[in-house]
């Protein structure tokens, strides 16, 4: 039967295809059971267990269709899901719990979870002891085909739908990600994985996951609530990222509709891609300048075929980020960075500095849960300068790739005169030590993230030490507007066109513009074409964001008049309600 799931539009296109469960935990019903019901209830989890085995392979055999296509670490991973399913110490433990204890089935397989768990934590091997993780989703699985499902005499072959019909599933099924909630560690290894688009239960449309679908152009909906308790495993599910909206088992009218829309949507992208080589220049002959935000070296060549003419944000965090407190050396950060500079073909490359904490820990194990608010804590430039040894094996880093192209460094989250001045003193210090040990470096500008008020109130100080800065206007919006956009019910709050956000923007680009010195926006705002010509209006001329969004902003670049967007724009920023002026 078809039903709908309705939460936040956070990412615009079309997904169909079927649905790969990743939900939160499940809800354990605890009671005991007579003894003539131990064989009943041992066969429930034996069952559980094989109709997670049958799903596995199933999976197994679409990304061996998908051949060199398909991600070696996901195929690693239901491989190692295989073997704790097979293993006997699982489900041996289980019929204790129930033959001993008389526990109900789904309370047997936690404790035996619980018991395995611990001997997992008291294992010397790293490795060993990570699989803990793998076992706890194993089990996740077992009960999520437990739970409220009759189990069936014996597992029985799917039969062909009319959704079939229309999609055949033999080759190259698409797959979308039902999640209880995804982080920034996993949107990077989903960004290379088979799944078209996802869906979670929590978030917000300004919530880090929600930015990066965004930047990775993939159809999103988060905050739909109970979808990962409602959607099957396999079930045939659309996401509408236009409209968020989630559609579960669509009947073949449905499906032939937004079959529809999502071809419309691929001519729309090859409209956009005749774009690529065309300069972007506004109607009146001004040059604007479109640079990619990327996370990773490997991203260089994406930004190289949207046509950027640059990277403006090089986010460094991914590289320290899910690696168990083992952070990169010296080594590694360099040739990380000269793989992108050098993947960026002579272009020049901005590199920021290690940006985390708040939403975006270094590990999923450590997160700031410690701190009241962690997104006023120790992060950014605070944690860099807290730890010296590692931020001065950074900037050495970063100054030894900068001797293979051009190469700007971006220091995030300053707000005080005392910090720039030890920030800049700890760079003298990595070209002092590089010069010692007689390492070849390359000069660099150095460029200041604008995203406190405070820094924004103090331009004039910025800039008298700093080459160029760089707006964030996602942290800006939220410690402007003291809004968690990562909290769902304060997201509603968070408003790039409050005047007072505004105000801010077009201050920082108008005193940027009278010394002389570079300014581009970063933020979710350069991507987001709602906002193009306002920001050309306010005099802004560069604009970084994810590869994907360029051609899109681009063609509003070329449909642009400056001289014509001055005004409104100055109409703009005196309006009591700006987004009346902008149609939103």
């Amino acid at each position: 039967m078809t039903f709908s799931i309705h939460g936040l539009p956070v990412a615009r296109g079309i997904a169909i295809g079927r649905a790969v469960l990743m939900g939160g935990r499940v809800d354990v019903a605890h009671y005991f059971i007579d003894p003539a019901q131990v064989d009943a209830e041992i066969a429930r989890v034996r069952e559980g267990r094989n109709a997670v085995i049958e799903e596995i392979h199933r999976l197994q055999h679409t990304i061996s269709a998908m051949g060199k296509e398909a991600p070696h670490e996901l195929s690693a991973l239901l491989d190692v899901h295989l073997m704790l399913l097979q293993d006997e110490d699982l489900i041996t433990g289980v019929k204790h719990w129930i033959r001993e204890r008389l526990y109900n089935a789904e309370w047997a397989l936690t404790t035996q979870l619980e018991q395995l768990s611990r001997q997992f934590d008291e294992m010397e091997d790293e490795y060993l002891r990570e699989r803990k993780a793998d076992l706890e989703q194993v089990a996740e699985r077992i009960l999520r085909y437990m739970k409220g499902v009759a189990s069936p005499v014996a597992p029985t072959p799917r039969r062909k739908t009319q959704q079939d019909l229309l999609l055949d599933d033999s080759v190259d099924v698409p797959l979308v990600l039902v999640a209880h909630d995804l982080s920034p560690a996993d949107m990077l290894q989903f960004k290379q994985s088979v799944f078209a688009g996802f869906v979670t239960d929590v978030g917000g449309r300004n919530s880090h996951t929600a930015i990066v679908a965004r930047s990775m152009d993939i159809p999103a909906v988060v905050g739909a609530r109970s979808a990962s308790q409602l959607v099957r495993q396999d079930d045939w599910v659309i996401i509408d990222g236009d409209d968020g909206v989630l559609i579960v088992d669509p009947s073949p009218i449905i499906l032939a509709e937004y079959g529809f829309k999502q071809r419309q949507a691929e001519l729309e992208r090859g409209r956009l891609a005749r774009l690529r080589h065309t300069p972007a220049v506004t109607i009146d002959g001004l040059k604007v300048e479109l640079l990619a935000n990327i996370e990773m070296p490997e991203d260089a060549p994406a930004a190289l075929e949207a046509g950027a003419v640059g990277v403006g944000l090089f986010r460094s965090e991914f590289l320290f980020m899910n690696r168990k407190g083992r952070l990169p050396d010296e080594d590694e950060q360099y040739e990380a960075y000269r793989r992108a500079v050098e993947g960026m073909q002579g272009l020049p490359v901005t590199i920021r500095t290690i940006d985390v904490g708040a939403d975006k820990p270094l590990d999923d194990g450590h997160r700031e849960e410690a701190h009241l608010n962690p997104a006023l804590g120790l992060r950014a430039i605070r944690w860099s300068l807290a730890d010296p040894a590692m931020f001065l094996t950074q900037l050495r880093a970063v100054l030894r790739a900068a001797a293979h192209g051009k190469v700007n460094l971006l220091i995030p989250m300053l707000a005080h005169a005392s910090e720039i001045r030890q920030t800049l003193s700890l760079l003298d210090f990595a070209r002092a030590e590089l010069d010692n040990r007689g390492v070849a470096y390359g000069s660099m500008q150095v460029g200041a993230m604008i995203e406190i008020p405070a820094a924004a109130l103090t331009l004039r100080t910025f800039l008298r030490y700093f080459d160029f800065l760089s707006i964030g206007t996602n942290d800006l919006i939220q410690y402007t507007l003291a809004i968690d956009r990562a909290d769902e019910s304060v997201a509603h709050l968070y408003d790039p066109l409050h005047p007072a956000v505004l105000q801010l923007v077009a201050q920082t680009i108008a005193e940027c513009n009278a010394q002389g010195k570079g300014v581009s926006v970063c933020g979710e705002m350069a991507g987001d074409i709602g906002f193009t010509r306002l920001l050309l209006g306010l005099g802004l001329r560069s604009f970084s964001m994810h590869p994907a969004q360029i051609l899109a902003v681009k063609q509003e670049v070329l449909r642009a008049d400056t001289r014509r967007l001055e005004g409104w724009a100055q109409e703009v920023l005196a309006a009591e309600d700006p987004g009346k002026l902008l149609g939103q």
